[in-house]
C-alpha cells in the first residue's frame, strides 16, 4: 500500500528530527522526513525542503507542516516547483499536533485530502469528547507506559475502518478514541483500568478490537 507522505518544516533540524522520530512510533510505515534548519544554524531552506519533498513522495501525495511564517513561505514555493503541484499539499496546522494526527491518518491508509482534514483539524478533538451511549468495556491497560503516543496511536488505526463511535473514558475525563491527542490527554498511566464505550453498527467489532489490543499489551 502506497501512503501519504509528510514533511515536517521547522526552523529548527532539533525540532524536526525530534517530532520526525515521535511521529514514526505511531506510523511506522509513513515517510515522515524533517526538514529543519538551514546549515547548521537556524533558518529554513528551499533546497532541503525540495528534498524532503521527494523523499516522501510515494505516489499518494505529501503534507507538509511548518512552524512559523517563513517556513510555510519556503513549503509553498516547494510545491509550486513540482511539476504537478496537486500531489502535495501545505497544511495550516499546529506542527505538533497536527503531524501526529496526520501521520496516524496516513499510517490508516487515508488519501491526501483525508490526511489534510486530520492535520486542520487536530486540535478540535481535545480530551473531552462525545460520550457515545452504546456497548460498555472495562479494560485494564496491561502495557507499561499506558495511553501513551504508540499505544494510542495503535488504538486509533485499530478503529479506522469501523463504523462506530468510541470514547475512552479514565477518571471522569472522555476522550474520542479516534483522537491520538485526546487520548494522551486522559494520561492514564499502565495498569489503569479505562472504560470503552460504542455505539454504532460495528460497536461490537470496535469494543472487541480494543480489548484484543490490551490483551496483548499494546503488541503491534
Amino acid at each position: 500500500m502506497t501512503r501519504v507522505g509528510l514533511v515536517l518544516v521547522s526552523h529548527s533540524a532539533r525540532l524536526a528530527d525530534g517530532l520526525a522520530e515521535l511521529a514514526a512510533q505511531m506510523a511506522p510505515d509513513v515517510a515522515i522526513i524533517p526538514a529543519g534548519g538551514s546549515d547548521g544554524e537556524l533558518g529554513t531552506d528551499f533546497d532541503l525542503v525540495s528534498d524532503a519533498l521527494s523523499r516522501a513522495q510515494s505516489g499518494a501525495g505529501v503534507v507538509l507542516l511548518y512552524d512559523l511564517g517563513s517556513a510555510k513561505l519556503v513549503a509553498d514555493i516547494a510545491v509550486e516547483m513540482l511539476g504537478d503541484p496537486t500531489s502535495a499539499a501545505v497544511v495550516d496546522a499546529p506542527l505538533v499536533e497536527g503531524a501526529i494526527a496526520a501521520a496516524v491518518a496516513a499510517q490508516s491508509g487515508a488519501d491526501l485530502d483525508a490526511v489534510l482534514s486530520a492535520a486542520a483539524s487536530a486540535l478540535s478533538a481535545g480530551a473531552d469528547g462525545p460520550t457515545a451511549s452504546g456497548n460498555r468495556v472495562e479494560i485494564e491497560l496491561t502495557n507499561d507506559v499506558g495511553l501513551h503516543a504508540r499505544p494510542a496511536g495503535l488504538l486509533v488505526r485499530a478503529l479506522a475502518d469501523l463504523d462506530a463511535e468510541v470514547t475512552v473514558e479514565y477518571q471522569g475525563r472522555t476522550a474520542d478514541a479516534r483522537s491520538v491527542l485526546g487520548l494522551l490527554g486522559l494520561g492514564a498511566p499502565g495498569g489503569a483500568r479505562v472504560s470503552v464505550t460504542a455505539d454504532g453498527p460495528d460497536a461490537t467489532e470496535a469494543l472487541g478490537r480494543v480489548e484484543d489490543l490490551a490483551a496483548r499489551r499494546f503488541a503491534s
